[in-house]
């Protein structure tokens, strides 16, 4: 796909949105083109259930979508088709008073395939299922490649292959890597899916939130995965090979779907070797000209494994100034900028580094966020500050050489979390880069803190990895269990600061 992708949004479909819809089904079903949704049925199926059908936008368009219904799982037939679970296509099956979320279809414009949207068509189903506290959620999955194997495999033989990868069926893979589990072979499902020979697999997904006789949830609890990235400092031929080192650590993470990846600050530096007969206010200056290409590759990277990636932090030139900045690149397209306040004495005096001016917190899809590069997080005034504008997760790339640099991040990093009642996430480099000037040695241990009270860790340390090693951190934290501290914890830093006696203001530069 040639076109650049900006934005990436959920939204509810909509009559108005058909015309559109229409092309966008036809363009995904090419082997069955006549087998579209008709508007009227469309209609039909916004009355019964508007809050079931969803489509995916990329750059304002209709790139897929995905409906549903909702139905008794005490009336389902294990053995059923597609015509009598929709009700011979009227969707006289739903029913507010059911109890499972049952998915009609989900596609993907071919355009778009590959960038994971059918993942987060399937990520709003379970979230609607939470929401409505529903069991889980049934339907049929196709298996199209059943054909190829059907004169010497029996359907279950060819699912037991799938399921061991003996056999690639792109559908039920796709469907097996989202939780889902098979529960029985329906025969005749599908009419005229000759690629299935009519056979398909009814498949489940358990909402383990689920719970029995209660008012339907109308929250989804907020835990959060955060990916850490311990990265080994080492020789790079290129930018290309680089990149190709941090896509491993984003397709490692995506799998374990972390909604955050963090990566460490100057994690780039190796690049600079090549530029090692040049003084170092020149060699920076050059690291500095491939920030605008990583920024971009980083956004791609974003979108297509459905993560938002803190790009850790990299010299950028403005205005003939050296400044320390990185950024946050949204899973849905976008992007936003960071910069490091308070730069080194070292960072001054060898590379003639410039302090940012701009201190701002983030709202992602997770909830509001905080970055602080490194130095800037032993300054408490700016996490403090970032608390009062509702973070709950502080993310802190650093570079330290030493043991001693080290432990001042990581303490004042752990203090910064218990202060202002929040999670802080740290990660950075590891090994040495001998051939590049004022980068020599590193020291890191990555780690996720946590306030202390009752519901966190004793010791304020939610994870950590091995120090000076390469490795990913992967830990959930919950932002429920924040949002109690603040009202009900056995001590409140927040609540109980005597502004009778000072206050804290950012003084914005003009």
């Amino acid at each position: 796909m040639e076109e650049q992708i900006e934005e990436i949004t959920l939204k509810l479909l909509t009559l108005d949105d058909y015309k559109e819809l229409k092309e966008v089904m036809i363009n995904s079903y090419q082997s069955m083109p006549d087998s579209y949704w008709k508007e009227a049925q469309i209609k039909k199926l916004l009355e019964v259930f508007p809050d079931g059908q969803v489509v995916i936008l990329v750059n304002g368009n209709i790139a897929g979508c995905a409906l549903s219904i909702v139905i008794d799982s005490h009336k389902l037939s294990e053995q059923h088709t597609y015509k009598q679970i929709t009700g011979n296509y009227t969707f006289k099956t739903h029913t507010d008073e059911g109890d499972t979320l049952y998915g009609i279809d989900v596609f993907v414009k071919p355009d778009f395939r590959g960038l994971r949207l059918g993942r987060r068509l399937y990520e709003f189903r379970k979230q609607l299922c939470e929401r409505l506290n529903l069991k889980g959620i049934y339907f049929g999955g196709r298996i199209p490649n059943y054909h190829e194997y059907s004169d010497t495999l029996t359907p279950a033989q060819y699912i037991e292959k799938v399921k061991s990868r003996e056999i690639h069926d792109s559908v039920l893979n796709f469907h097996l890597s989202n939780d889902f589990i098979p529960v029985k072979v329906l025969r005749g499902y599908l009419e005229d899916d000759t690629a299935s020979k009519e056979y398909a697999v009814l498949l489940k997904w358990h909402n383990i939130y689920y719970e029995k006789d209660v008012v339907k949830a109308n929250y989804i609890k907020k835990i959060v995965r955060l990916g850490l990235v311990q990265w080994q400092m080492r020789p790079y031929n290129d930018l290309d090979s680089l990149m190709q080192q941090v896509e491993y650590f984003v397709d490692a993470l995506s799998a374990y779907k972390s909604d955050f990846a963090l990566f460490p600050e100057f994690f780039n530096a190796p690049l600079m070797a090549q530029y090692n007969h040049l003084s170092e206010p020149e060699a920076i200056r050059k690291l500095a000209e491939y920030t605008e290409q990583i920024v971009q590759r980083f956004s791609a990277l974003s979108v297509s494994y459905n993560i938002n990636i803190i790009t850790g932090s990299m010299p950028e030139v403005l205005d003939n100034k050296v400044y320390n900045v990185g950024y946050l690149c949204h899973r849905g397209g976008n992007t936003e900028r960071f910069e490091k306040l308070h730069v080194t004495p070292d960072e001054k005096k060898c590379w003639g580094m410039t302090g940012g001016n701009e201190l701002k917190t983030f709202d992602t899809d997770c909830g509001k966020i905080g970055v602080l590069i490194c130095y800037d997080v032993e300054f408490p005034e700016l996490p403090r500050l970032m608390a009062e504008d509702g973070m709950n997760i502080l993310f802190v790339p650093f570079l330290t050489d030493t043991q001693n640099g080290y432990s001042r991040v990581r303490y004042c990093a752990q203090a910064r979390a218990i202060e202002n009642e929040c999670y802080v996430a740290i990660a950075g480099s590891v090994g040495n880069l001998p051939n590049v000037h004022n980068m020599d040695i590193q020291y890191a241990a990555s780690m996720v803190f946590t306030p202390c009270d009752f519901s966190f860790p004793t010791n304020g340390i939610k994870s950590e990895a091995t120090p000076n090693t390469e490795m990913i951190l992967i830990a959930d934290v919950d932002i429920d269990l924040i949002n109690e501290l603040h009202n009900y914890g056995a001590v409140k830093n927040l609540k109980d600061r005597r502004k009778d006696l000072f206050e804290l203001k950012l003084k914005r530069k003009k």
